[in-house]
């Protein structure tokens, strides 16, 4: 469907003396102004189950920067100077805006979403009745599902580069707690509940102590999985240090009622959010 655009992403990716071609450069206008509507995305779930992270997306993202210059634009007294412009057009979205939420040119915002004073980068998708809470930040290229609550102060990380790295995934209907921090390309499942601080990289060791083993995790957190920080004893020449993970203590009750299945969740297993 849109074999022409990689194709001619693709080249200039290759060879930067495309970027001064009018038909490069309206192909990577075009990527963009895609990407701000919700048609095209940086990374998509297949009929798998599985996700597929489209690189030429991102490629194109990152050759916007380079094809334009610095502008003043101006929101009343505010001032910025920058590259990209800023979304606009809430109302005919549907989408609830409250001072001083921003939200970049070319991140797609589906009709019920909510901004509390927040912040929503390029590339980043995110769907209908999610809420962006006070002072949380959704990265370039993030993917957030239907549903989810990104409570006050949480880190979605954004990718740009290396181009093949994936970015962050928040699956439907999941309550991101606050201060949590989910970065480096880390998937959290649908439905999953992370306590207030909880910490999700590439790295973090998430261990499921529900059972009479544990069970160990990395960069994924899988459906309706309730989780809170923890800690480890690690080895070192030095002695022994406690070192950060993810602990999965429980599970969110497969109900129809998400808001009721949540409340459970959060009451059973004392969290903090």
């Amino acid at each position: 469907m849109y074999s022409e655009l990689k194709t001619k992403i693709e080249a200039a990716w290759a060879d930067a003396e495309q970027l001064h071609n009018p038909a490069t450069l309206a192909a990577i206008e075009e990527v963009v102004d895609l990407l701000d509507k919700g048609t095209l995305r940086v990374a998509e779930p297949t009929a798998e189950g599985k996700w597929q992270v489209n690189e030429w997306v991102k490629k194109a993202v990152i050759l916007y920067f380079p094809t334009h210059g610095m502008k003043t634009s101006h929101a009343g007294d505010l001032e910025f100077y920058d590259k990209m412009p800023l979304k606009h057009g809430y109302e005919q979205l549907g989408v609830r805006v409250v001072p001083h939420a921003v939200a970049r040119y070319g991140a797609y915002l589906a009709k019920g979403t909510i901004l509390m004073p927040s912040y929503v980068n390029i590339g980043a998708y995110v769907d209908s009745g999610t809420m962006v809470d006070t002072w949380a930040t959704v990265g370039s290229c993030a993917q957030i599902g239907k549903g989810v609550h990104l409570s006050g102060g949480v880190g979605i990380g954004g990718v740009l580069e290396p181009v093949q790295a994936a970015p962050v995934i928040i699956e439907d209907n999941c309550f991101i707690g606050s201060r949590c921090i989910v970065v480096e390309g880390a998937h959290i499942g649908r439905e999953a509940v992370l306590g207030a601080n909880t910490v999700i990289t590439a790295s973090t060791k998430i261990i499921d102590v529900t059972g009479a083993e544990p069970v160990e995790y990395k960069g994924y957190v899988p459906p309706r999985s309730v989780v809170i920080p923890g800690s480890y004893t690690r080895h070192y020449p030095a002695g022994d240090y406690q070192v950060s993970c993810a602990l999965i203590i429980g599970q969110r009750k497969e109900s129809t009622d998400k808001k009721t299945s949540l409340n459970d969740a959060l009451r059973e297993f004392d969290l903090s959010v």
